[in-house]
């Protein structure tokens, strides 16, 4: 980071002061005659230092960090000395430039509780020391948690700078922080509108499910969906009480992701083949009536297995996926279904397009497994998507949510849980939506959404104390390198 502050108070002090007009040199050469008018020299204009906002990041922490917001008063009262949870017990680490200026604002910190580290440092220091860090928006990456301030974050779609605390106006040209660069991706776990889920539909409206999370889900720049069963014209009335896991959906509950705003559908899922060929091509042709581009699957073979390209807010996304179990992947040449792993090739387009600028996003349909613990195999498919060139590589596979790691410049979720689905059996209620962010072509992180499914078909977001107790669970099951 710049250490911008000092140089900044002098070009402040230099064009406070008048600037000394130079007396003219005197010539002995005679006037010409007629005399011309004399000629007035013009004093230099003072030096203007251009100011620009530069947005702090408020308090940062290790990614697997419970705290999710503090306010103002208790971040100054630590800084002066008088610390309550859940600041208290963590030392802020700092560059110089940025004491400066929180110094200024708040005056100068108690003794033992900021240290000063350099720029580079700050991020290893606090994953060994369990400190939390005050950075400039420029300096967040994945590895640290943002946590926000006053309610405000400057990670999220909806943030004020005015209220943010956290700010100062410095000498430079333009912010550090321009919201049209922003851009937010939720990826999200199993959705299959059938059973008990369609059945709430059929009784209590199409958008019920998703009435609690609808305005997070708007708000997001693209929203991903898994949705697993087909679109069917024919598709049975549901019945809650279905034994044979052969999943259909009527074609009005389409009317859930439009009204939720659903940007992409992954077709890559185990039950996209159950009602056959009409019932997959019903499909494509519904979600492309919708606006809602597909990928993991599709008419055939080729159109399933093809990137899907998308750019928002000048950020380009290249999603690509496919069905690790061979035996539900049934697209071929000349027929629809999810596609296979065709690893070699995915590769050659992950590493192709992040070349050209793309930002990969790889989604898995793994196997499935009835507990959190990240089987070996599964990890070593997971984290050569991650070798190839992939930022995020996320498992929209499981019923059960799994564990998580950062592996070279990518995070890595080993699988999401439900989201739409009904079963309402232990852990399989907990439920993770990713919301990723990413700004000015470079991922700055992720958000771990968590929601608990009741009635069968909707999720709420979870009570702080539900929240904690899963985190810790899953973060338990989570490897972290940093």
């Amino acid at each position: 980071m710049r250490k911008f502050i000092p140089a900044f108070l002098a070009l402040v002090l230099a064009a406070c002061a008048a600037p000394a007009t130079q007396a003219p040199t005197p010539t002995n050469t005679p006037a010409p005659s007629p005399s011309p008018a004399p000629s007035v020299t013009a004093s230099p204009a003072p030096t203007i230092i251009p100011q620009a906002l530069w947005i702090y990041a408020a308090l940062v922490a290790p990614f697997p960090t419970l705290t999710d917001s503090v306010d103002s008063q208790s971040l100054v009262a630590h800084w002066q000395g008088n610390p309550t949870a859940p600041i208290a017990g963590h030392a802020i680490l700092l560059a110089e430039s940025t004491l400066s200026v929180f110094s200024a604002q708040w005056g100068q910190p108690a003794a033992g509780v900021v240290r000063v580290v350099d720029s580079e440092q700050i991020l290893e220091s606090a994953w060994n020391e369990s400190a939390w860090a005050l950075i400039p928006f420029e300096e967040i990456q994945p590895r640290w948690k943002v946590i926000a301030v006053d309610g405000q974050s400057p990670i999220h779609k909806n943030f004020d700078a005015e209220v943010y605390p956290l700010k100062a106006f410095v000498a430079s040209a333009a912010p550090n922080r321009d919201p049209s660069k922003l851009t937010t991706v939720i990826l999200t776990g199993v959705t299959a509108l059938t059973r008990l889920t369609a059945k709430r539909m059929e009784t209590k409206g199409v958008t019920y499910p998703g009435e609690v999370v609808r305005e997070m889900f708007r708000e997001a720049d693209v929203l991903h969906i898994n949705h697993e069963a087909p679109f069917f014209s024919e598709c049975p009335y549901p019945d809650p009480k279905q034994a044979e896991e052969v999943f259909c959906s009527s074609p009005k509950y389409i009317d859930l992701f439009t009204d939720l705003g659903v940007d992409v559908v992954e077709l890559a899922g185990d039950h996209f083949a159950d009602y056959g060929d009409p019932a997959m091509l019903e499909s494509v042709a519904l979600y492309a009536g919708a606006g809602i581009p597909h990928y993991g699957g599709g008419v055939n073979e080729d159109d399933g297995k093809k990137p899907l390209l998308m750019e928002s807010n000048g950020n380009k996304f290249m999603f690509i996926g496919c069905d690790y179990k061979t035996v539900y992947a049934t697209a071929r040449a000349d027929r629809p279904g999810s596609v296979r792993c065709d690893f070699d090739y995915i590769t050659e387009q992950i590493r192709a397009h992040r070349a050209q600028g793309y930002l990969p996003i790889f989604t898995f349909q793994y196997h499935e497994f009835p507990t959190p613990e990240t089987r070996p195999q599964q990890q070593a498919d997971y984290r050569a998507m991650s070798e190839a060139g992939a930022v995020v590589v996320s498992g929209s596979q499981a019923h059960v949510p799994q564990g998580m790691e950062f592996y070279n410049d990518s995070f890595i979720h080993y699988g999401l849980g439900n989201l739409f689905f009904d079963q309402m059996k232990g852990i399989t209620q907990y439920q993770f939506v990713d919301r990723h962010v990413f700004y000015d072509g470079r991922y700055l992180g992720v958000e771990l959404v968590t929601t608990f499914l009741e009635d069968y078909s909707r999720p709420r977001y979870m009570t702080q104390a539900e929240r904690e107790k899963f985190l810790s669970l899953m973060f338990g099951y989570s490897e972290w390198n940093h």
